[in-house]
């Protein structure tokens, strides 16, 4: 029985028969209804929905009559006990106390800094405090995963939340009926279906609240549409953003389905068996690792053919910088992350605003160290990404996808084209074929062969992505004069490594002594642009006074 059909009226005779508070008690049998009404009403029992979802969690009944009861589902803000988010809150509050109290770290909070990639207590602490609520919420995976070593803290954390959850469900059916009525308590919630242990847990708890509750077993995949007693309503911005999405008000349509699709003419080389390495498993180490290495060798020569739409991309992407644009990168598993690894490499390196170059992974923040099922086939989150960005006209999005097909990555290119933005696609599959409505402004897609390991891109389709990705920041950097010679005067010097390195380009660009460079470094707050213009300071003849930065774009 589907969730519709369970909340459906069966008859008017039922409503009679179950009228008042679903129908119990004496006030029930007075005007009970024939045995073959008996028998026709007999599975439509009076139903609460249980639910527990990343950010929401509460109960959801309605009687014969039609009244219908919510007890939470009210967001984050006003409880929702039970809920992912309140779940992970509950870990956090947990391993702090127990590490106030006791000084001694707790197991939970061990997995809980491995699922982070965080190294001690105050790192955790400080993630805390600006963390959204979806990456807290995420975390009532290892309450989970650490119950099931038996970890007390998890147990505990759980059993409380098991609780409350069955506490909301039996006061819905205080409120719906008399006690001692029959009422089917269903669990529902993407929580519940993740963690069925944690549904069976909740009505354990139900039944010692409602002697005759029946609790089904099967969970729903979600409340239904009715069940949510609070809809919230969306912001202006949340509106804006998912106009962005849409295009809304926007001339160009968004791109119908089926042959307007992105296609493989054929197999993309990224999916096919390498010959030359058929015996890889075979082969001694020696041999493998001269093998691998002579497919890495071929990654330069089939980026060369490639450099007039390198350029192209990079002249876009100065001009771009030079109104104000920004750049982004979009992709999803590897791609994705050396995507964000480039964008967060350019502050420190150039100097460059931390919002002027932007990484985009599907499946957000979790999938820079794990992988994120199912995250590269949402076409409208990719869009949705980029809508919660601000994409403007001005900006550029470089869309990483070794195949060339990726959903996530098409869906943010073809939400930037709507918008009026540069778009360029960055592939390895020169048999794609791209409909003209939706093809990207730059499209770099060099044949780079199969993969010595059968569909592994991390290896010569990563090699070929950072080497792009390396050469598009660099030289667009070095035309906005942000490079000196071969020097970066826009170098931030955060560390000691850097505060030296900063030092020596001072010399090398002034011809002062140790001491000198590094007086003038701190007169100039470690800035190198402004210390190399103290008065005093004359470049060397040769090193850059003779040749100065290229201002074309």
């Amino acid at each position: 029985m589907n969730s519709a059909a369970m909340m459906r009226h069966s008859h008017s005779r039922d409503e009679r028969y179950l009228s008042q508070a679903g129908g119990s008690g004496r006030a029930a049998r007075k005007t009970a209804p024939p045995a073959a009404a008996r028998a026709d009403a007999a599975p439509r029992r009076l139903q609460v929905f249980v639910f527990s979802e990343p950010e929401r969690a509460g109960g959801y009944g309605r009687n014969w009559d039609g009244r219908a009861v919510g007890i939470g589902g009210r967001g984050a803000v006003l409880g929702d006990r039970g809920s992912g988010y309140d779940l992970g809150v509950r870990a956090l509050q947990a391993v702090a106390a127990a590490y106030d109290q006791r000084g001694v770290w707790p197991s939970l909070g061990r997995r809980l800094l491995r699922a982070l990639q965080l190294n001690e207590p105050g790192d955790l602490m400080d993630w805390a405090r600006t963390a959204e609520r979806e990456e807290i919420a995420r975390l009532a995976a290892e309450v989970f995963a650490a119950r099931s070593r038996r970890d007390k803290l998890a147990a505990d954390i759980l059993a409380d939340a098991a609780g409350q959850l069955a506490r909301n469900a039996a006061a819905c059916a205080r409120r719906l009926a008399r006690p001692g009525v029959r009422i089917q308590f269903v669990p529902a919630g993407s929580v519940f279906r993740a963690h069925p242990s944690f549904a069976a847990q909740v009505g354990r708890a139900v039944r010692k609240l409602w002697p005759r509750a029946l609790v089904a077993s099967q969970v729903l995949e979600s409340v239904p549409d009715a069940a949510a007693p609070v809809k919230r309503e969306r912001s202006s911005g949340a509106r804006g953003a998912q106009n962005a999405v849409r295009g809304k008000g926007n001339k160009n349509p968004r791109p119908e389905a089926g042959p307007e699709r992105v296609r493989s003419r054929r197999p993309s080389p990224t999916e096919q068996r390498n010959p030359r390495s058929r015996r890889l498993d075979t082969l001694s180490l020696q041999r493998a690792i001269r093998l691998m290495l002579a497919e890495e060798g071929r990654v330069p020569g089939k980026l060369q053919a490639e450099h007039r739409r390198m350029a192209r991309l990079i002249q876009a992407v100065v001009r771009a910088f030079r109104r104000g644009g920004r750049l982004f990168y979009v992709g999803a598993g590897t791609s994705g992350r050396l995507g964000v690894l480039d964008a967060s490499e350019c502050p420190p390196t150039f100097g460059a605003p931390p919002g002027q170059v932007q990484g985009i992974i599907a499946g957000g923040r979790p999938a820079l160290w794990q992988s994120v099922e199912g995250a590269e086939d949402q076409a409208e989150a990719g869009a949705r990404a980029l809508a919660y960005r601000g994409l403007g006209r001005r900006d550029v999005v470089v869309g990483l996808a070794a195949s060339g097909t990726t959903p996530f990555v098409w869906g943010a290119l073809d939400a930037a084209r709507r918008r009026g933005a540069t778009t360029a696609l960055i592939c390895f599959n020169p048999f794609l074929r791209i409909p003209r409505a939706r093809r990207p402004d730059v499209v770099i897609a060099p044949n780079l062969g199969p993969e010595v390991l059968t569909g592994s891109t991390r290896l010569k389709a990563g090699t070929a992505t950072k080497q792009l990705l390396n050469i598009l920041t660099t030289l667009a950097m070095v035309r906005l004069g942000k490079v000196r010679s071969n020097l970066m005067i826009d170098l931030h010097p955060a560390n000691a490594k850097l505060r030296g390195r900063a030092v020596r380009i001072v010399r090398e660009l002034t011809g002062a002594d140790a001491a000198g460079a590094e007086a003038a470094l701190r007169r100039a707050g470690w800035n190198i642009r402004k210390a190399i213009a103290l008065p005093g300071a004359k470049p060397r003849t040769g090193v850059w006074g003779t040749c100065p930065p290229s201002t074309r774009p």
